[in-house]
């Protein structure tokens, strides 16, 4: 009976450890999923746009493609969801098994009870049996016995109904875990079928993009045109905020104020948040820093990305991921208005923007908003990219916190 008590007492605390750090986890996977729907949602309606503008097929692939990553990527919140629940709900059987086991001892001692109550139901044994004892102690025990055994009996009866109450509880509690990994196997398969199609289109469009190769070529030297026209005019930027050389002054462009020492302390702040960083925007990434290669194409070099793209709701706002300074607001072909914030020896640059709502020389704070996102060839994309002051990129994604 110990042994059985202290078997209980393991399985009950192991279900609650695991009932625990289901639950503790529960908000994160939920928050996790929400964002990818909210992406792939956000995925599909620029697909629409672009589709309904006659826009370029190879950025409604990037999108395509995106879509599929963030879509795979929600299939695998699903299924260690479902590994979760499937584990939670074996802990939940053995724990009613135990459960089980000491209802079933407690109805058999009960039986056994009942029994001997039934084989001396007749008054006049009860009243022989006490007077055949062989002393007044024995005598006593022995009327003790008789008077607790209905009490017993009461007790019994109490225990075997609070504990069968205690076991449906139980079995109701799995099936609701049971439910709830149904449905989700359910909504995984929903979202394999959906994947199934949207890999059906994209190998339509690398189809189609194979049959247009000289025009794509084409394309791309132009995009390829514009994002060294934009290193450049970093570059320039960067010198000049830091006393490299002077940037020449070109149209559209709003010079920043004279020089100002550099905040290195401010650099140092911003270097203790790398990981940490908020994100400019809400959206789906839809191009990682770095060399990349055509989707169709494979021989076939796109121009080096020294940021992030990040597809974002039309008029979607950016915020500054960090204090600074506005150095430089520019405006370049394929990128539409672009802001350069200083961070000590450190610069942030949000691009393709519709609105700003900064100046060159303001002060900024975390979270500010700095203006919206512009759509450009029937897409709302919007880059950003990290430099430091030896004008290196970073990559974004290890400077921002982890999503």
């Amino acid at each position: 009976m110990r042994l059985r008590k202290v078997i209980s007492l393991l399985c009950a605390l192991l279900c609650l450890g695991a009932a625990s750090a289901y639950g503790q986890s529960v908000k994160e996977k939920e928050s996790r999923k929400a964002r990818l729907e909210r992406e792939i949602a956000l995925l599909d309606k620029q697909i629409k746009d672009n589709a309904a503008k006659n826009a370029d097929a190879l950025s409604r692939l990037s999108l395509v493609r995106s879509k599929i990553s963030t879509r795979q990527a929600l299939l695998g919140e699903s299924e260690r969801e479902i590994a979760a629940l499937e584990d939670s709900i074996t802990l939940k059987q053995k724990q009613i098994d135990v459960l089980q086991a000491r209802l079933d001892t407690m109805v058999s001692y009960s039986g056994r009870l009942v029994k001997s109550a039934y084989k001396n139901r007749d008054s006049r044994v009860w009243y022989m049996y006490i007077l055949a004892s062989e002393n007044l102690a024995q005598g006593f025990r022995r009327m003790s016995f008789f008077k607790n055994l209905s009490s017993q009996m009461s007790d019994q009866a109490a225990k075997i109904k609070a504990s069968k109450a205690e076991v449906e509880q139980e079995k109701a509690a799995m099936e609701v875990l049971a439910t709830h990994a149904r449905q989700l196997k359910a909504q995984r398969l929903a979202d394999m079928q959906k994947l199934q199609s949207e890999e059906k289109e994209a190998q339509t469009l690398s189809a189609n993009l194979t049959k247009q190769k000289a025009r794509y070529q084409k394309d791309l030297a132009a995009k390829r045109r514009q994002a060294d026209a934009l290193e450049r005019e970093i570059r320039a930027a960067i010198n000049k905020a830091i006393g490299g050389k002077a940037a020449s002054s070109k149209k559209g462009t709003t010079a920043s104020k004279p020089k100002a020492p550099v905040d290195y302390k401010l650099a140092d702040q911003f270097v203790a948040n790398r990981g940490i960083l908020p994100w400019p925007v809400d959206g789906a990434l839809t191009g990682r820093f770095g060399k990349q290669y055509h989707s169709v194409f494979k021989n076939l070099q796109l121009p080096a990305n020294n940021g992030i793209n990040v597809a974002v709701s039309p008029d979607a706002a950016v915020k500054a991921v960090f204090n600074g300074t506005v150095a430089q607001i520019t405006v370049l072909p394929g990128y539409h208005q672009c802001i350069l914030v200083q961070h000590g020896n450190y610069f942030t640059l949000y691009a393709k923007m519709k609105r700003v709502d900064v100046r060159a020389g303001d002060k900024i704070k975390t979270g500010q908003q700095l203006g919206t996102v512009d759509t450009i060839a029937g897409e709302t994309v919007f880059h950003f990219e990290i430099w430091d002051d030896r004008t290196v990129p970073q990559d974004p994604e290890i400077w921002l916190r982890p999503r």
